[in-house]
């Protein structure tokens, strides 16, 4: 009964804490991810006031929370979308995976940590977080803008990604041979294939099972069925977030406008969750020995995906001011890239790996809401003062490609057909 009570008291504490940071993050119109960031640092392992009881079950939360925002986020795409925009920004995944993956590798070569650390330190600094940008488009009121398309193709195909990189990641770690790890890989690389063929293809079907006229019978269908389809993947070596994306793309039409409603607050409380979870496994005084190349890498890091954003957006015809906003918003990174790290630091291959990662993360997590919301007007403002520079006089600029939108903010809705 105690037990209990203690539970209650410290969730509640936490709940309570996240809506007043969420007030005052409103209040300056800026993203609370960072302040969530912070509370759980606070009440982490080393931090202020450590919590007890209620640590298991904000991890369960946390997972839920991160599974919630890519279900969300599948939503407002149908599965026609999601295979026109993988065909036409594939270029962009690999120009993602270079700039990103190398400076990570770069940087554990240049510490002495060996060709093995190399390949973890490059998922790290890889990948971005699909939970925070998620996040951060909805706050941002971003889900309709003309580069958010570009944007989600990039985090699918890195998601998608890590069905090929965790599995071999794993096999490094364990030391497992060739026949092993290629077993591995061909269940994750199976189960990705299956999960997107149903989804692309019976997804109306599925809307039909799923539907109905009762609120609550629609969502007790689609919660469940996501957090299923979600651990299966999981259990598969699949990335949860990628199972609870395709099963959103999947559903269409009023069933996917009526769970997008009534989800939207459960996603809102559970991703706040995640956040605090994330603060809550860091240590703070971890941190300071490797934040000097922690910082580095994250500067560095920071603008090859502002570059990734801008290229991947301009291929799709946005204007200039939109291929701002699709840089700054892929800055942060998160979840696959701790889940990365502690896969390293459970092997044992190296003890400055860990709060490496976790620095790195933070650093960047804090930093991603701010380029996503300031890259665009700081770019916006560097050209204009360029402009007023007395030089010679400017040529004409040739006229406009057809297929480039030259809307001033880049507004048009794209949403769920």
């Amino acid at each position: 009964m105690h037990s209990s009570a203690v539970f209650l008291i410290e969730f509640g504490c936490i709940i309570l804490g996240l809506g007043l940071l969420g007030r005052f993050a409103g209040r300056f119109q800026f993203s609370p991810i960072p302040l969530y960031l912070l509370a759980g640092l606070a009440f982490g392992n080393g931090g202020l006031l450590p919590l007890g009881t209620s640590e298991d079950f904000v991890a369960v939360g946390a997972e839920i929370g991160v599974i919630l925002l890519l279900l969300m986020l599948g939503l407002e795409y149908t599965a026609s979308d999601l295979v026109s925009n993988l065909k036409t920004h594939y270029p962009a995944g690999l120009l993602d995976a270079v700039l990103n993956a190398l400076p990570g590798a770069a940087m554990a070569l240049l510490l002495g940590w060996g060709p093995v650390a190399a390949v973890v330190l490059a998922g790290v600094t890889w990948v971005s977080s699909s939970g925070v940008i998620a996040k951060v488009l909805g706050d941002l009121g971003r889900l309709g803008n003309r580069e958010t398309p570009a944007i989600l193709s990039i985090l699918v195909l890195e998601d998608l990604s890590m069905a090929v990189y965790l599995p071999i990641v794993t096999a490094l770690l364990a030391g497992a041979g060739l026949a092993a790890g290629s077993v591995t890989l061909a269940i994750a690389l199976g189960v990705a294939v299956l999960v997107l063929v149903l989804a692309v293809r019976y997804g109306r079907h599925i809307s039909r099972f799923v539907s109905s006229d009762d609120p609550e019978k629609l969502l007790l269908v689609v919660l469940g069925l996501t957090l299923v389809i979600a651990g299966l993947a999981q259990r598969l070596n699949v990335s949860a977030a990628v199972g609870a994306f395709l099963v959103g793309i999947a559903l269409s039409g009023e069933v996917a406008e009526g769970a997008h409603s009534l989800l939207a607050p459960l996603r809102d409380l559970f991703a706040a969750v995640f956040f605090v979870f994330f603060g809550l496994h860091t240590d703070p005084a971890s941190i300071p020995p490797v934040l000097v190349p922690a910082l580095a890498l994250a500067v560095v890091t920071a603008l090859t995906k502002i570059v990734t954003g801008y290229w991947a957006a301009k291929q799709a015809g946005v204007a200039s001011r939109g291929r701002w906003r699709a840089g700054g918003t892929l800055v942060a990174r998160g979840e696959f890239s701790i889940v990365i790290a502690g896969l390293a630091v459970t092997a044992g291959i190296e003890p400055s790996l860990g709060p490496l990662a976790t620095a790195y993360v933070l650093i960047l997590v804090i930093l991603g809401p701010l380029t996503a919301r300031y890259t665009e007007p700081l770019a916006t403002r560097l050209l204009r003062q360029r402009l007023r520079r007395p030089g010679p006089p400017l040529q004409e600029a040739p006229p406009a490609p057809p297929h480039t939108y030259e809307t001033i903010d880049d507004q048009d809705a794209v949403g769920h057909a």
